[in-house]
């Protein structure tokens, strides 16, 4: 990708619609040392298509308990208020990705579909690994790691729609920019809306070389972030070489086959629940 476009999308609004305000706003109630369960109930009853999305979810074969639950309130207290939190987070992001532009919209639907499973995979996965306590924080983990390519998606299609630029949007070109771009400007995004530092880490060291042996957070992501790709849940992946994910992050985590089968069960069957 040549200089002339990375100019023209750093000259492309930081605060394009990557996050819904409820989101930030339940984003900012998850970073407090205590979560308010009646702010989170709030928050996310403010907006009534959001709260059916939410129930929808919640509803769904990832979290669906014995009993069908029929309020948020029934959902927040069988699922955990971070969870139930985190859930209209997801439901609001997949607001998002929707667009009057054939090839964006298109492109956009798969970034939501990858984003879904990887925020149920790396939930799937800290659970069976030990690490239940951080799983609520793996979820929207794997729903943000990739951020930077929502933001490069709109500031394209912004781009585009203005004839001084001369911007034409085709799926290679997408494509390459997502492999370049999407990192930098996913810590851009991330610092531009104040988002906790726990994943803005996660989006900027998620393609990072080398593996800090005490992050689990990251080395679930990342893992999780790879398999995406063997399981084809990922049709515009970024150019990931066979070193970035392998022994290291299995070894910390403990992967076995059993972990492999269940996390494939999992991100295979979510495209099934995206909402």
């Amino acid at each position: 990708m040549n200089e002339y476009f990375h100019e023209v999308l750093s000259e492309q609004p930081i605060d394009l619609p990557v996050f819904n305000p409820v989101a930030l706003d339940l984003l900012e109630l998850l970073a407090e040392s205590e979560i308010n369960y009646f702010e989170v109930i709030r928050t996310i009853k403010e907006d009534e298509a959001l709260s059916a999305l939410v129930l929808k979810m919640s509803n769904s074969a990832s979290y669906m308990g014995r009993i069908k639950c029929e309020t948020i309130e029934n959902s927040a207290i069988r699922l955990g208020t971070q969870q139930i939190a985190n859930l209209a987070i997801a439901a609001s992001h997949a607001s998002l990705h929707t667009s009057n532009n054939p090839i964006v919209k298109d492109v956009m639907q798969n970034l939501w579909l990858h984003s879904h499973a990887c925020a149920l995979g790396c939930r799937s996965i800290a659970m069976k690994t030990g690490h239940q306590s951080f799983a609520d924080h793996a979820y929207m983990a794997g729903l943000l790691h990739d951020i930077g390519k929502l933001y490069l998606l709109k500031a394209m299609e912004h781009a585009s729609q203005r004839r001084d630029f001369g911007i034409k949007l085709d799926l290679a070109g997408l494509h390459n920019i997502f492999s370049e771009l999407h990192v930098e400007f996913g810590v851009k995004v991330m610092d531009c809306w104040n988002i906790p530092d726990i994943y803005r880490l996660i989006v900027a060291n998620h393609h990072t070389e080398h593996l800090n042996s005490d992050d689990f957070l990251l080395a679930i992501v990342r893992m999780v972030n790879f398999s995406s790709i063997r399981y084809d849940i990922s049709r515009y992946p970024t150019n990931i070489t066979s070193n970035e994910t392998g022994p290291t992050e299995f070894s910390l985590l403990q992967i076995d086959e059993s972990h492999l089968s269940a996390l494939e069960t999992i991100m295979t069957g979510s495209k099934e629940e995206a909402v």
